[in-house]
């Protein structure tokens, strides 16, 4: 039986010349796997649903900025979509964490300082944390930092950091079960 093969790269190209069927051929195409990403990184049907209609808009409006050079025009479809999903997650877990308060944190503060005045349980999580653990989650999601730059600030390598936030973030959710 022949294998299906769908043209990513040819579509995306058309998609930048504004021929809509490319869009549309593109999500029949990939738009349930997609949604599959956006509901593992969300936990969410209907915001993994919001995700990925986003994620169809940026790539219909950033076809063009596709550089077949830098990797596959699938990988780059998918990696929109799965950066959507990353960024809406750690937006609502600075909602959530932060709250409707504003407070500015001082990077030279103990970490566990942020959520003074929100839930006691985050705090006892937190507090369970090693401290440069501790202090990675908060500049990932009260600091809005960049793995990267958490890296660069905590003199720490990258694999690192991820690897701590990971570890990190499955204990939170342990800990608040």
């Amino acid at each position: 039986m022949p294998e299906h093969c769908f043209d990513h790269q040819a579509c995306l190209q058309a998609c930048a010349r504004g021929e809509r069927q490319a869009l549309r051929d593109l999500y029949q195409e990939d738009s349930a796997r997609l949604l599959g990403i956006a509901r593992r990184i969300a936990r969410d049907d209907g915001l993994a649903q919001d995700i990925v209609h986003d994620a169809f808009i940026k790539i219909w409006h950033g076809a063009g900025s596709f550089d077949p050079a830098r990797g596959s025009a699938r990988g780059w479809i998918y990696s929109v979509t799965r950066h959507l999903a990353l960024n809406h997650v750690r937006n609502s877990a600075r909602e959530v964490l932060v709250g409707e308060h504003e407070d500015v944190v001082d990077p030279e503060a103990d970490p566990a300082q942020a959520f003074n005045g929100h839930s006691d349980r985050i705090h006892l999580c937190l507090e369970q944390l090693q401290p440069a653990r501790r202090s990675c989650i908060v500049h990932a999601y009260v600091d809005g930092y960049t793995h990267a730059q958490i890296a660069e600030k905590l003199g720490t390598p990258l694999g690192t950091v991820k690897a701590w936030i990971k570890r990190s973030l499955v204990a939170l959710r342990e800990c608040m079960g």
